[in-house]
This record gives C-alpha cells, sequence and structure tokens, in this order.
C-alpha cells in the first residue's frame, strides 16, 4: 500500500501550514479562550473562504471538494501541530458527518452552511450515567401532536458555546443500553440566548476549549427536526465517531511531533555542567524513546485512517487500535517533554505546556484506553 501523499495532498497540507504560520499565534488564541469569546472568527472565515478546508471532506453535492478520510488526515495533523482550538473536529466531522449520513434537505442545507463557514455544529450525547458509552441514552423524545419534545441531560458538549445548531442523541423507544431506538435531532442554538426549555451551564476545560452542560426540560421541536430514521441513529453515529476518533488521532501526532521537535531543540540550547544537556546519553536516549513512541503513533493512525472506508469490524479494530497507541505515546511525550524542560513545561509563556494539556484531553475524549481495549477484544473474539 502506498502511504505517501499525493500532489494534492501536499498543497493542501502546505498551504494550511502556511496559513497557520502567518496567521495563527498562539498567544492570541489562548488570550481568546480565556477572556475572549474562546475562538478567532476572523480564522474560521479563513479556512473557509481562503483555504476551504471546511467543505474539502464533504462531498461536492454540497459544495464540498470531494475529499477523504487522507485529505482528513493532513488537516487534522497540522490544526493539532499549530494546537487550534476552533471547532473543526465538531463542526466537519462530527457534525456533517451524522448529517450527511442522515441525509434529507434539512441536513443538506446545514451541510452547505458548514462548507461556507456559516454554521458551527455541536453533538449532545454523553449524559451524567454513561460514562463514554454513546448509546447509553436516557434523555427522551416524545412525539405531542406534530411536534417533539424531548426532556433529559447532556454534559461536556464541547464548542456548544461556539455553535449555531446542535445535534441531540435521544432515545425515543428501547430501554436504556439498547442500540436500537436512538433517534437525533438537530436545532438552532444559541448558548447566549438558549432556546425555552434549555439550561446551559458553560465552562473551559482543561485544554483551553469550551463545552457545556445541556438540560433540557418540555423542550419543543418540530417533527423536521428528527434526522434520518427514527430510533435508527446508532448506525450514523457509530461510524461517525470513529471518524472523529481517527481524526483526533491525527491532531495528536501533529502535537506530538512539534513537542518533540521543540524539546530536542530546548536540549541543544539549556546548559548545565558548562555543556548543552542534548550531550547527555540518558536524554539522548529518552528522546529517543519518544520518537519511537511518535512512529508507532503515526503507523496507527494511518491504519486507522485507511480503514474507514472498510468493512464496520475491521473500522472499528483500527481506530480502537490506533487511540490505544495514541493514548501511550501522548502521555509518554508529554509527560517527557514537560520533564525535559524542567518547572517551566508547565507554565502558561511556554507552548510545551499548553500542548501536554491538549495530548492529555485527547487521551481520554471520546474514550479511554481503557474502553477501546474492551471493544477491541469484543471484536477479535472467535
Amino acid at each position: 500500500m502506498d502511504f505517501s501523499l499525493t500532489k494534492e495532498q501536499e498543497l493542501l497540507r502546505d498551504a494550511l501550514a502556511g496559513f497557520l504560520s502567518a496567521r495563527y499565534d498562539l498567544e492570541r488564541s489562548r488570550s481568546a479562550v480565556k477572556t475572549g469569546a474562546g475562538w478567532q472568527p476572523a480564522v474560521w472565515r479563513g479556512f473557509a473562504d481562503e483555504l476551504g478546508i471546511l467543505g474539502a471532506t464533504l462531498p461536492e453535492d454540497v459544495d464540498g471538494m470531494g475529499g477523504g478520510p487522507v485529505e482528513l488526515m493532513v488537516i487534522a495533523e497540522e490544526l493539532g501541530r499549530a494546537l487550534v482550538v476552533e471547532p473543526f473536529v465538531d463542526t466537519v466531522v462530527i457534525g456533517a458527518g451524522l448529517l450527511r449520513r442522515s441525509g434529507g434537505k434539512q441536513a443538506d442545507s446545514i451541510l452547505r452552511q458548514i462548507v461556507s463557514g456559516a454554521a458551527r455544529i455541536a453533538f449532545a450525547a454523553l449524559e451524567p450515567t454513561s460514562g463514554q458509552t454513546l448509546h447509553d441514552v436516557s434523555a427522551t423524545a416524545r412525539r405531542e401532536g406534530d411536534d417533539w419534545i424531548v426532556d433529559g441531560s447532556k454534559i461536556v458538549v464541547t464548542s456548544a458555546p461556539l455553535s449555531t445548531h446542535l445535534i441531540i442523541a435521544a432515545r425515543t423507544s428501547g430501554a436504556r443500553r439498547d442500540q436500537a431506538g436512538i433517534s437525533l435531532f438537530h436545532t438552532e442554538f444559541d448558548a447566549v440566548n438558549p432556546p425555552a426549555g434549555v439550561e446551559v451551564h458553560t465552562y473551559r476545560t482543561i485544554d483551553d476549549r469550551l463545552a457545556a452542560d445541556l438540560t433540557f426540560t418540555e423542550f419543543r421541536l418540530p417533527a423536521d427536526a428528527l434526522l434520518g430514521a427514527e430510533g435508527a441513529a446508532w448506525e450514523v453515529i457509530e461510524p461517525t465517531m470513529d471518524e472523529a476518533i481517527a481524526a483526533i488521532c491525527a491532531e495528536a501526532v501533529g502535537c506530538m511531533s512539534k513537542v518533540l521537535t521543540d524539546t530536542v531543540e530546548y536540549t541543544k540550547q539549556r546548559q548545565q555542567f558548562g555543556v548543552t544537556i542534548s550531550t547527555f546519553q540518558a536524554l539522548q536516549h529518552r528522546m529517543v524513546d519518544m520518537y519511537m513512541e511518535l512512529e508507532q503513533a503515526i503507523a496507527a493512525t494511518y491504519l486507522a485512517v485507511y480503514s474507514l472506508d472498510g468493512s464496520a469490524p475491521s473500522r472499528a479494530r483500527s481506530v480502537s487500535a490506533a487511540k490505544v497507541t495514541i493514548a501511550r505515546a501522548a502521555r509518554f511525550i508529554g509527560q517527557n517533554a514537560v520533564q525535559l524542560h524542567g518547572a517551566m513545561g508547565m507554565t502558561e509563556e511556554l507552548a510545551i505546556g499548553h500542548y501536554f494539556k491538549r495530548l492529555t484531553a485527547i487521551e481520554s475524549e471520546f474514550g479511554t484506553s481503557d474502553t477501546h481495549l474492551a471493544r477491541y477484544a469484543a471484536l477479535t473474539r472467535p
């Protein structure tokens, strides 16, 4: 199998890398998260108008470019390298993936808004008692006349404070942990002025992203808010979340590559006992170990990305294997990078601390190592 990028994919990577190098300042980004709007709208417009990456992986019939998993990997890796906090995965991978697989006129309309940069999506899936099991859904949606009435709670809805649209997973039939009986609903959303029946509690996560806990009480939606077939959402959710996991694996590769490069450069500058610490054999061995972890993470990510268009069992196994590999590498590389930088590695002033926090979050995002080890084991049993 040829893992080299095509000329078009290389151009996409280089254009995005150049844009981020010139326009995405880490200090300004963290300031926007902590004291400003939580993101940079001008950067998001640039993603849509100048680069076209918001539609790079979406079908041409919704104004996208028709790219696939490799284009997604290229984009996510560069976003990770620059530590971008704008909601690319939540909107373009999860939101668009759910809409694209559900289909319908409403979905196509929102997909076109995603491509243009006008729509940002948050997926309300996790619940206080669900852990990382996305089909453990207690929130309910019931019919009342021509409308749907949604009740329940959702937690850690990433990007909800920035979103213009919300997709909600709610149970329309079946028992709590059944995969059947889950439906998807969409609604326009504004966290500052939420619709009647929705309570919003926003906060900033450890990796400087915005999220919210949502409570729905007699939240009324029109009949056409239903996405796809009633009760059949799991067939849409599972492949979409696997695609999202592959994307954050690629993002983690970008983060770890940057962390390793910065750490090596730092050891060439810092002196101890009159020599640079890069000459210490013990530290050289440690950085080689970091490099080996990165290489394994890259290989696992490639396997996951190239499996996205394969059969469901193969895709699920490859994605879970990649997530476990990435979690291990993220912890090893992140912790060693901080140690090699000394106490300053965790300061706000140094980039390495911000990358470490993001890598720490990626370890458990969309499922911990234990979750994915159990999933992989279940899929490989005879």
